[in-house]
Formats: C-alpha cells, structure tokens, sequence
C-alpha cells in the first residue's frame, strides 16, 4: 500500500506539492487493525495525490497516541518527535525543490499537527493539514451516515465504512456487533479511553457499509481541491 512511484516518475511528474499520510499505530478494538489510521490516511493521500497529480510520501505509522495506552498493541512516540520527524521531513523535501507539504491526518489524538501548522504559515501558507472537521463532516452527508463524528469516534461508522471500501480484507466480522456509545467524555485526556470503553471502540461500526467509505472518499477529494487553492495552487483534477 506504500507509495510505489519511482525517481523517474516523480521527476516526470514534477508537483510542486507533496502529501504526508500520518498515522498511528494504536488499538482499534477487535475488528480494526492496529494500523487503521496509517491505512486510512495512506487510503486519503493515494486518492488526493491521484486526482490532483501530487507528490504522495509513505506514511508515518506511529504518532501521539498516548489516549490508548493499557490496550494491547498500541505504540507511541512523543509530540517532540513527531515534530521533529516532519520537520526534517519539509527540510528534505525543500533541498528537492518541493516547498509545499499536506499533511493528511488519520488519528484524531495527533493535536500538535495543528500547532506545526500555525507555525508554519505565519509567513504565507505553506503547508496544509487535511482533513478538517468541516470535510469530515461533509463527507459523512454525502456519505449518508447516520452518526457524527463526536459519537462516531473511535473504529466506528466512518472508519470501518473507508476500510470496508479500500481494504475489506483487514476488518473482521465482528464489526457487525461491536458498537458502543460513549458520548459524554469530559476527562479523556486525564482517563484516557479505558475510562470510557472497555473494548476500545466508541461509535457505531456495525452501520458501516463500503458504499459509505466510498462515497466518504469521493467528498474528501472534492473538499481537498480547496485547500490546493489556498496554498495557492491549480486544484484542476489530474
């Protein structure tokens, strides 16, 4: 599933924009893979790459998921490297003449994208973070879900119905009954998500279907040409 173009193709290619899938490597209940949101991530930057002719990086598969420590499997690093692995990341990318980055975001615990972000920008955009609460949740209308993304927060609706879609393969039949709502969260930070949930899942994947996924899909593509014109390149389809 990584990134398999090769030098000559990219400098055929030519973008001026590349798209860093960042992942995480934590637990997704019994009916998700530990590296759901790698996958997924990767899933959103092949298809954005795809459609607008990008730069499309391998993933960072592990990152700030501290949240789902004490569930089997899950494997963190630290804000400050995750920091500093994009940051040499932008610096290698520039010495290739690639001064544009994405980031495309799987895991909801990574917060400190946003601040690389902020910081990043303060002199004209320059690197994007996608996608926002705003395209997931036009991607959940135009993908009929029933649930929003607070309820649906963890190996539910949304991420089981993407996986469904690109990769069936790697969720398994339990899904159909391993809903769970948790709505009211105050602590999370303080608790972490045993405090909530025992099985390590919050929301509804048994409503998931891979026409949800790819629908889902097809409205992240549509949102992402915006950001493309924000950091002040054509958002034309490849």
């Amino acid at each position: 599933m990584f990134a398999g173009a090769t030098a000559e193709e990219e400098a055929e290619r030519g973008a001026s924009v590349a798209v860093l899938p960042v992942g995480s490597f934590e637990q997704h209940g019994g009916h998700l893979p530990l590296a759901t949101d790698a996958i997924i991530a990767e899933i959103i930057s092949r298809r954005v790459a795809f459609d607008y002719s990008l730069f499309c990086l391998p993933p960072i598969t592990m990152s700030c998921s501290h949240e789902h420590e004490g569930f089997a499997g899950t494997v963190s690093i630290s804000a400050g490297t995750l920091i500093a692995m994009i940051g040499d990341i932008r610096a290698s990318l520039a010495r290739s003449g690639v001064h544009k980055l994405v980031m495309v975001n799987g895991h909801g615990g990574n917060y400190v994208l946003s601040n690389i972000a902020q910081e990043a920008n303060v002199n004209g955009p320059v690197l994007g973070l996608f996608p926002g609460s705003d395209d997931v949740d036009t991607a959940r209308r135009a993908a009929g879900m029933a649930t929003s993304a607070h309820e649906d927060m963890h190996g539910g609706e949304w991420e089981t119905s993407i996986l469904l879609h690109a990769h069936p393969e790697v969720v398994r039949p339990s899904y159909r009954d391993a809903d769970f709502d948790a709505p009211h969260r105050p602590h999370l930070h303080a608790v972490g998500m045993s405090g909530y949930t025992k099985s390590g899942i919050i929301g509804r994947p048994s409503l998931a279907t891979a026409d949800k996924g790819r629908l889902a899909l097809d409205s992240l593509s549509s949102s992402f040409g915006a950001l493309l014109r924000v950091l002040g390149m054509d958002a034309g389809r490849a």
